[in-house]
């Protein structure tokens, strides 16, 4: 049995991964903001702002694994977007990753192979209209796991996953009806929408022994998007 650790474990991608990694037999522990979820079998939850100070007082000496799952989707004209907007998600994308991380580095120094996976989104790498928004925190997110991954070697492997859309709540105002689900499935290769299981299995294969020499990788988990043009 591991112990995982994972932030935004209350909804979508999160949800899928503590419950894929608790019915393994594992001990995950969740963080919520608003969406409190009671505690289940190998699963309990704590309340977390990632936008304050970070104190882990819920952690056993050891864990395994750490997961970053916080995120928004903004997508305006870049003429209407502020300052204050790319401050935001920053704070919460890339400024919240990197406070946890720290308060979550002694725990994940006493594991044996321990792994931290963070997200991103295929459009850092294709670029899109009107994500400049997301495009930047997750650039960020990309530049910091590479060097972490360069920095915790051979201790703790650091890898990202960025997908495409994907069917969760986050995205729920891009999929609301089904003319834009079929639109947003005729974009991708394998003309379906990403589902927080399709990203959770990739999810749980970087956190465990079976990617033990895989570090530094930006994993694209998205439908061929980012690399094939049909």
């Amino acid at each position: 049995m591991k112990n995982y650790l994972i932030i935004g474990a209350s909804t979508g991608i999160g949800r899928a991964l503590a419950v894929n990694l608790a019915e393994a037999g594992h001990q995950v522990f969740g963080t919520y903001n608003s969406n409190k979820i009671e505690k289940e079998e190998n699963l309990s939850y704590h309340q977390l702002d990632v936008t304050e100070e970070i104190i882990f007082n819920f952690l056993p000496e050891r864990i395994d694994g750490l997961v970053y799952c916080p995120g928004s989707i903004n997508l305006k004209p870049f003429k209407r977007l502020k300052p204050a907007n790319f401050a935001a998600d920053f704070d919460l994308q890339v400024l919240g990753a990197i406070k946890v991380i720290q308060a979550a580095l002694p725990a994940l120094q006493n594991a044996e192979n321990p792994s931290i996976v963070l997200f991103s989104t295929v459009a850092v790498q294709s670029g899109f209209n009107f994500h400049s928004q997301v495009a930047v925190s997750k650039g960020a997110i990309e530049g910091l796991s590479r060097s972490l991954a360069a920095e915790f070697a051979p201790k703790i492997r650091v890898n990202t996953i960025a997908p495409s859309l994907t069917d969760t709540p986050l995205a729920a105002k891009l999929l609301s009806s089904d003319l834009k689900r079929e639109a947003n499935a005729e974009r991708h290769p394998l003309k379906r929408i990403g589902t927080a299981e399709d990203i959770a299995q990739t999810a749980a294969f970087l956190l465990s022994d079976h990617s033990s020499w895989i570090t530094g990788q930006i994993i694209h988990v998205d439908g061929g998007m980012s690399s094939l043009k049909v």
